[in-house]
């Protein structure tokens, strides 16, 4: 993949591992299968070891909608990120935007709006 940086130009990497939407789903959000669209109700935020966040919205992960490939990046370019932690991988986003290193949570909320938090809810 490649990335623009604002100060750095293009670089390119290779990155590894499970897509976000996969992880998510089977940890299980808790979305109503019987309720149409539901689980576009969710918002995702991801948060690194130095506390900045990254947001997402389920629809734009979720295959049948934005399919956005965002990946929970365990290697970059054959290198383990163990010592560091995982990193989101979101090849749309242009400079970088969302970048967070060495992930420590990713919460699903889906409770927003006026309407009670579903068992499941808070946070995967």
């Amino acid at each position: 993949m490649s990335f623009e940086r604002r100060t750095g130009g293009v670089q390119h990497h290779r990155f590894e591992d499970p897509l976000l939407d996969e992880v998510l789903c089977s940890a299980g959000p808790g979305s109503d299968p019987g309720r149409r669209k539901d689980r576009m109700r969710f918002l995702i935020a991801v948060t690194g070891a130095d506390g900045h966040h990254a947001p997402l919205s389920w629809a734009e992960i979720d295959p049948d909608l934005g399919q956005a490939r965002v990946l929970l990046a365990t290697r970059i370019d054959g290198t383990p990120l163990d010592a560091r932690g995982p990193q989101p991988v979101l090849p749309q986003d242009r400079c970088g935007a969302r970048h967070v290193s060495g992930i420590t949570a990713v919460r699903v909320d889906g409770g927003y709006g006026g309407r009670p938090a579903a068992e499941g809810d808070e946070g995967v």
